[in-house]
């Protein structure tokens, strides 16, 4: 894993913080895996999840992330914004 600014926050003595995920592994290369539904905004995304379709919940949504490598060590809820961008009507 790599040393990005959020896993340095946390002391080394007590590791990363990790959340069990219902992960539904496909059986053969082909295959179609549906994305894993989860509230878990804090989970770390680790190198295995590299290449799945996770759907992170928002507070009302869920919104799907596909993790690639350089998200691994961040955490889910970092790409799954809570606020709607405010945006100013030009008249």
């Amino acid at each position: 894993m790599y040393a990005t600014r959020v896993l340095l926050k946390r002391s080394v003595w007590k590791g990363p913080h990790l959340v069990p995920l219902p992960i539904v592994w496909p059986k053969s290369p082909g295959d179609k895996v549906p994305p894993v539904r989860t509230q878990a905004r804090s989970a770390t995304i680790l190198p295995n999840f590299v290449g799945l379709k996770f759907e992170v919940h928002n507070g009302k949504d869920y919104h799907e992330v596909t993790i690639t490598e350089d998200m691994v060590g961040h955490k889910l809820g970092e790409f799954s914004p809570t606020r709607k961008p405010n945006i100013w009507d030009k008249r």
